[in-house]
């Protein structure tokens, strides 16, 4: 009945897989609240807490479009109901370990589930979905991490206060494993063919790398990564030094995390009404330099700070779901849609990876968070530029 009612209803597929991408989204940040017990049970040091908390983006740097070709190799559906299941079970079987090694190969392999079900995601909403309708779509699709950001920075730090990480664990691996069972049903099999490319896999990764499109959004998905992933990280850190109690700076860091859907939902909005792509994405990081200068370039107080940061978020949020649109609107044929977004998410892990420890070390340099905006500020420079640059070689999308 489930199936029937999907095959009418396209758009409630697509709105399913947004939760879907939600649900891996929990999988990632379980961890940061998560990090003080983990840290006082297995006696973590700072490095190996670092190294823990990087260990997800991991696969994503190295196997963003590998795990896309393959994607497109086994199935659509096929290859996201596979991440689940990894999700499941890692997060089920690291409640059992006592090792820091093993608990760090097991972050490891939900960081390769994640890209099982994040990547294939988009190109099934392009498949399902009418075509006039891939834009608004894409903009709730670029959703799906700060949701699972939020959700995990207040509902997980609940949990934590009353139970154990492993209890968390237990409670993420079966949502997800509840998430698995409902996309059996609900996503419609018929989007599951495969790709009927006879090209071999050289071919196809040399297509997908070859489009200088694609690396440019790579690019730019990549340095809008760094910066916000870099604020949203160091903020419990700001807010520590600035005295303010643990608890409200959860409350106030899930709110600056949460605000980045305001702008993926506006962007979303925006595609759908035709506004430029090179606006969005120039406006976004535009902001994104102001805001940083205020927050951290000026003495101000908390109050000031925080809205600074949360307008930061908030215009930020267009660029995410403009570069999801693109990344489905510049693959070079349709049977490497899944590659594309493998690339470009890639340029987001890595990002997401080099982008605190490059403020960390500018911070460092020149003695402060004062200089803070200093990096993003350089980061967003550069991703101006190069959006400038797509703009005037390439056919952008309506």
């Amino acid at each position: 009945m489930i199936s029937k009612l999907s095959k009418k209803d396209p758009v409630a597929v697509a709105f399913f897989l947004v939760a879907v991408g939600v649900c891996a989204a929990l999988n990632v940040w379980k961890l940061p609240p998560a990090l003080p017990a983990l840290q006082a049970e297995l006696g973590l040091s700072l490095v190996e807490s670092g190294f823990l908390l990087s260990s997800v983006q991991v696969a994503g740097m190295l196997l963003g479009l590998a795990t896309g070709l393959m994607a497109d190799r086994i199935g659509l559906r096929r290859c996201l109901l596979i991440g689940l299941a990894i999700l499941s079970l890692a997060s089920l079987g690291t409640t059992l370990l006592h090792s820091k090694s093993l608990i760090l190969l097991s972050r490891a392999l939900e960081g390769f589930g994640f890209l099982m079900v994040v990547l294939p995601a988009p190109a099934l909403i392009k498949r399902i979905v009418p075509a006039d309708t891939v834009s608004r779509i894409m903009g709730l699709w670029g959703c799906y991490m700060p949701a699972g950001a939020v959700v995990m920075l207040l509902g997980g730090s609940w949990l934590l206060s009353v139970s154990s990480w492993r209890v968390l664990w237990l409670v993420v691996a079966s949502m997800t494993f509840f998430v698995f069972l409902l996309s059996l049903l609900f996503i419609p099999k018929a989007s599951d063919r495969r790709s009927e490319s006879n090209s071999s896999i050289a071919y196809m990764v040399s297509t997908t790398l070859r489009s200088r499109r694609v690396w440019l959004v790579a690019l730019i998905f990549g340095l809008y990564a760094a910066q916000w992933s870099a604020v949203i990280g160091f903020l419990p850190s700001i807010y520590a030094e600035a005295k303010i109690s643990g608890p409200m700076a959860g409350l106030l860091s899930a709110l600056v995390a949460g605000s980045n859907i305001v702008g993926n939902l506006l962007a979303g909005r925006w595609l759908y009404q035709g506004v430029a792509v090179a606006r969005l994405l120039i406006s976004g990081y535009v902001v994104m330099i102001a805001s940083a200068m205020v927050a951290f370039g000026l003495e101000q107080g908390v109050a000031i700070q925080f809205f600074a940061v949360l307008v930061l978020s908030i215009v930020g949020g267009l660029i995410p779901a403009t570069c999801f649109f693109l990344a489905v609107s510049f693959a070079p044929n349709a049977q490497t849609t899944s590659s594309t977004i493998g690339w470009v998410q890639q340029g987001s892990a890595m990002g997401q990876f080099f982008g605190a420890p490059l403020v960390a070390w500018v911070v460092s340099l020149l003695g402060g968070w004062q200089w803070a905006w200093v990096a993003t500020g350089g980061l967003a420079l550069a991703g101006i530029a190069i959006v400038l640059w797509l703009n005037q070689t390439e056919v952008m999308p309506n």
